[in-house]
């Protein structure tokens, strides 16, 4: 099939959507599909860029800047990007591709009309991919009220959804979130779990061998540090267990509560917490490597659910989870019943810090668990797995 594949993240950004985008791109090629990737990109010149990624047709058309700027020119910028991209889209060489299907992936909540007007002139189906319930969570998390804002918001994902054929959802606990837009004929909703694609050890520019951690267990924590993560308890946990010198945090990556973080941990004189700024994608299995568990982190007051990106790159390196999220979370009974590391669901230190020390006592003696979470990530969450479903579902709807 001839698929677009449509999103606001991709190589060379680091971000684990960018990421999954690029395996999915290269596994549909691996199937005999011919994806073209359609990218918005501000820092092009001209009104598009075609490039090749192993086989992959990777569009970049010139669009409005969306990251790192602020919160109002961000959402006027991401309004109007579907419809700065179908512009420059109709001046490519591939203004005139009819397209067999369109896959597109949200977060962002804003590319519905280009979507749309790709399945009209190709009259085709679309499988719009969910990793997160947009405005809800920033609901949840108090980002948001129910104002004037959050209307806007909810008439664009709402139209994003009526665009949709299919819908994927990474958790079993979203789907009655669409029970409403299923129940309309033609429309399908599923479970599509998150994928991330084998990656070899090519080694890793960070050394926990000459870091103040050396020679003991490691807990890490690579990814976004923010508001949705909830990390402040991850200090609490690592002042509570300052005299454990067997045991040592290290986090690694971005995100707007790094600072604030790195000074608390200064300020508490934590000599067991190291930070390290963001590595590539390519080196996270050298850093899994040195580490010996894996933090999982989300703020409690999440009442949506999802399954984070870091989760599957622990898993596909070997290594067990500590987890901290919210209650009710479909991650707490695969962690749980795949025998793959701890959960806390009560936000409690307590808790957290009894978790922890029994899991860093426990994981020495058990030989078996990098090799649980390794079978665990090619059983759920193998792109080879998710595009045949993928395929599978467009071609039955």
């Amino acid at each position: 099939m001839r698929i677009a594949l449509i999103a606001d993240a991709f190589p060379p950004l680091r971000s684990s959507g960018a990421v999954q985008l690029r395996d999915l791109s290269l596994e549909l090629v691996r199937q005999g599909h011919k994806p073209t990737v359609l990218i918005p990109a501000s820092d092009i010149d001209q009104p598009w860029l075609l490039e090749d990624l192993n086989g992959v047709q990777v569009l970049r058309l010139k669009a409005p800047r969306t990251r790192d700027t602020h919160y109002v020119r961000r959402t006027i910028a991401e309004f109007l990007m579907p419809f700065v991209m179908l512009r420059n889209l109709r001046k490519s060489p591939l203004a005139d591709i009819r397209w067999d299907g369109v896959v597109w992936y949200s977060p962002t909540i804003f590319l519905g009309p280009l979507v749309n007007a790709l399945k009209k002139a190709s009259t085709c189906r679309s499988y719009l991919i969910v990793r997160d319930i947009f405005p809800e969570w920033a609901v949840d998390m108090g980002l948001m009220g129910r104002g004037l804002p959050y209307r806007f918001f909810k008439i664009i994902e709402r139209y994003q959804y009526s665009v949709a054929n299919v819908i994927g959802v990474q958790t079993p606990a979203n789907l009655p979130y669409f029970d409403t837009w299923a129940s309309q004929s033609g429309r399908c909703i599923e479970v599509l779990q998150n994928w991330l694609a084998d990656a070899s050890n090519v080694g890793c520019s960070i050394s926990v061998a000459d870091s103040p951690l050396a020679g003991r267990t490691i807990f890490v924590y690579a990814g976004n540090m923010g508001v949705a993560q909830g990390m402040g308890i991850l200090i609490d946990l690592a002042e509570r267990l300052h005299s454990r010198r067997d045991i040592g945090f290290l986090f690694v990556g971005r995100g707007s509560d790094v600072d604030s973080l790195r000074k608390d941990a200064k300020a508490r004189g934590l000599d067991n917490v190291v930070f390290y700024d963001e590595v590539e994608p390519s080196e996270i299995p050298g850093l899994y490597a040195q580490c010996q568990v894996g933090i999982v982190a989300l703020d409690p007051r999440h009442k949506t659910h999802n399954i984070p990106g870091k989760f599957l790159s622990y898993m596909q390196g070997g290594l067990p989870v500590l987890a901290s999220i919210n209650p009710g979370n479909d991650l707490a009974d695969i962690i749980e019943r795949e025998g793959v590391g701890r959960v806390c669901t009560d936000y409690s230190i307590g808790t957290l810090q009894r978790l922890a020390e029994d899991f860093a006592d426990e994981i020495a003696g058990d030989k078996n668990i990098s090799a649980r979470c390794r079978a665990l990530s090619v059983k759920l969450f193998s792109p080879e797995v998710v595009v045949r479903q993928i395929i599978a579902t467009l071609m039955s709807y």
